[in-house]
């Protein structure tokens, strides 16, 4: 097992050498970590438009409040039906997520505790995509402004390892003029576009 994980590593690391985005030799289907439908709308669009056909997994149990979170969904789901794409909403749990984050509370963005909630959401798409028999899954995380891609890449690095089967499509999804895309999108769908990562504490540097 150790090898095999040791050739995904390399093969993956071989493809982010490269420039631009490309999708990993033989993938047809991805399972895609949705954190909204803004990060996801240029990345879905990108992976019709190369011969990729995605299914969006909502797992987002950190988003708050309750009231927030709905909102998000709705518009994740919203995306995924005006284009035939299947989505998969999975239950909120944000007192699970509260347990997993525990004692990083004070943590400021981008440290420990986004690392921990990342590494929480992956290992469940990984797993998510196994039961669904999909090969590879990758994450709308990557796209956002407000995260540390290599947090996001160790992440999705253990969470590979953690569940036989899974792997990981590590993938820069600012690159390729996605960014620019994205709020072209956000604008032709009239999408709510949220001013804070998700959570509480997250949100306590919008609040001030």
């Amino acid at each position: 097992m150790a090898r095999v994980v040791c050739e995904k590593v390399t093969n993956f690391a071989a493809m982010k050498a490269k420039t631009g985005i490309e999708v990993p030799a033989g993938v047809e289907r991805v399972l895609l970590h949705a954190c909204c439908a803004p990060c996801s709308s240029a990345i879905v669009e990108w992976m019709l438009a190369h011969g990729v056909r995605p299914t969006i997994y909502y797992f987002n149990p950190n988003i708050f409040p309750r009231e927030e979170y709905e909102i998000r969904k709705a518009e994740s789901k919203r995306h995924a039906e005006s284009l035939g794409i299947e989505w998969i909403d999975e239950d909120w749990n944000h007192e699970a997520w509260r347990c997993c984050v525990s004692g990083m509370e004070g943590e400021p963005e981008r440290g420990a505790r986004c690392e921990r909630c990342f590494a929480m959401r992956l290992e469940a798409t990984a797993q998510k995509a196994v039961e669904l028999g999909i090969d590879v899954f990758t994450t709308t995380l990557a796209s956002s402004r407000w995260k540390r891609l290599d947090q996001i890449e160790r992440a999705g690095r253990a969470a590979e390892i953690a569940v036989p089967g899974a792997r990981f499509w590590a993938q820069n999804w600012r690159k390729g003029g996605l960014q620019e895309r994205r709020n072209q999108l956000l604008k032709e769908y009239g999408f709510y576009n949220q001013l804070y990562c998700g959570c509480e504490f997250s949100r306590r540097n919008l609040d001030g």
